[in-house]
């Protein structure tokens, strides 16, 4: 699964410019983004590669289109891959409405009785990637629309596996393309796109309990285990 994950601004601005998208928002770098915030996603305007790609604020943690209401127990932040085709919450977003959410990596948290120990996952060469995402659009009763999104995961890979049994699906930028196109909408044409990344692209690093709590979102959060807070990024 997916439940925190960070982005820094120049990986960021480093992802529109290679995909030509020249109007950057304004964007500060973010260390412990969590599900309910609005984050940036990368999709094509209107629905169609011809028109081009946009960047857009989402909020993560879908809200399918026909759901009743938009209370937070009934958002779906991850979309397992095996049943994006076929399951309701998932199978139009995943024919038409797919994105690419950027990020500079991301962590899970291995269980140990009553403790968890959090990892930070990332590209073993600390490059910018994307994650595989879907997006919906809700009307709200009053009229108004919500626009959202979840992360799509798969089978963990060997680097993920000893510590959890998801992880969500990582995008190199040469693949964002092809999971933007519309014209491909079978599990088979994206089925390279939907496989976990390989273990030697990635690199997980045991890091200290400050990330742990969701209102902790400065660089801190990246502090190694044992280390001291104040520590330098180097990045």
């Amino acid at each position: 699964m997916c439940c925190r994950f960070l982005l820094l601004q120049e990986h960021y601005r480093a992802i529109l410019a290679a995909l030509g998208i020249g109007a950057v928002a304004d964007f500060i770098s973010r260390y412990n983004i969590a599900p309910g915030s609005a984050i940036p996603v990368v999709r094509t305007r209107g629905g169609t590669r011809d028109e081009g790609l946009e960047t857009v604020a989402l909020r993560w943690g879908l809200t399918p289109a026909w759901a009743q209401n938009d209370e937070p127990v009934a958002r779906l932040v991850n979309a397992r891959a095996e049943t994006l085709a076929a399951k309701p919450s998932f199978r139009d977003a995943f024919r038409s409405r797919r994105c690419v959410i950027p990020a500079s990596g991301f962590y899970e948290w291995q269980t140990f009785g009553r403790t968890k120990k959090p990892w930070l996952f990332r590209r073993r060469d600390e490059s910018p990637f994307g994650f595989a995402g879907l997006w919906e659009s809700w009307r709200t009763p009053e009229g108004a629309t919500i626009e959202s999104c979840a992360v799509v995961t798969s089978e963990p890979n060997g680097v993920m596996r000893p510590i959890h049994h998801r992880m969500p699906v990582m995008l190199a930028p040469a693949q964002f393309a092809t999971w933007l196109d519309s014209r491909n909408d079978t599990p088979a044409a994206l089925a390279d796109l939907l496989r976990p990344a390989p273990d030697e692209t990635m690199s997980a690093l045991a890091v200290g309990p400050h990330v742990s709590d969701v209102r902790h979102e400065g660089p801190e959060c990246l502090a190694l285990a044992g280390e001291s807070s104040q520590f330098s990024l180097g990045l």
